[in-house]
């Protein structure tokens, strides 16, 4: 199986969102940041045609991310609490394991630090962060045989303005 990541598009500032009093996760992406993810969409959909199954935290920037990349691939994104920040990464694996069919590409949409630190423990089976994942993002990895920490390979990460760059070829 497949497995793409990608984190959330650029969001409003935080700082500034949290003046208006309502909480953190209710905070959306701003209209470049979605015009930079419907660019980043295009690119990710040529290099990355099909994708069985799209899931998001629910947080509103990651939902706005994935309806965007939903949109490209025809796929309704499902939201997942595992997919939250600070959830331990045990109840992302055993969804995952869940869901995932030999032949299959899941897109889980996200936030950082967690889906980078989650990708380093997929490749190593620790829970550190190596890899660099800006927003709206992607890594590739690919999973044989049993899904669990430490069997993931590296195909690909790109950072979003090489996917725009990609959607314009």
């Amino acid at each position: 199986m497949h497995l793409l990541v990608i984190r959330h598009g650029i969001a409003q500032d935080q700082q500034e969102f949290a003046k208006t009093g309502r909480v953190d996760a209710l905070r959306p992406l701003t209209r470049a940041g979605k015009k930079k993810m419907r660019g980043a969409a295009r690119g990710l959909k040529k290099i990355v045609p099909k994708v069985s199954i799209l899931a998001t935290s629910p947080l509103t920037r990651a939902v706005q991310t994935a309806k965007i990349v939903g949109g490209k691939y025809d796929v309704k994104p499902l939201t997942i609490a595992s997919l939250s920040p600070r959830k331990p990464f045990s109840q992302l694996l055993e969804w995952l394991q869940k869901n995932a069919e030999s032949t299959s590409t899941i897109a889980i949409v996200g936030h950082e630090p967690h889906l980078s630190t989650f990708t380093g423990w997929m490749l190593t089976g620790l829970k550190e962060t190596f890899v660099t994942l800006k927003k709206g993002g992607a890594i590739l990895l690919e999973i044989d045989g049993e899904i669990k920490a430490g069997r993931a390979k590296l195909i690909w990460s790109h950072q979003p303005c090489t996917l725009r760059r990609l959607s314009r070829k």
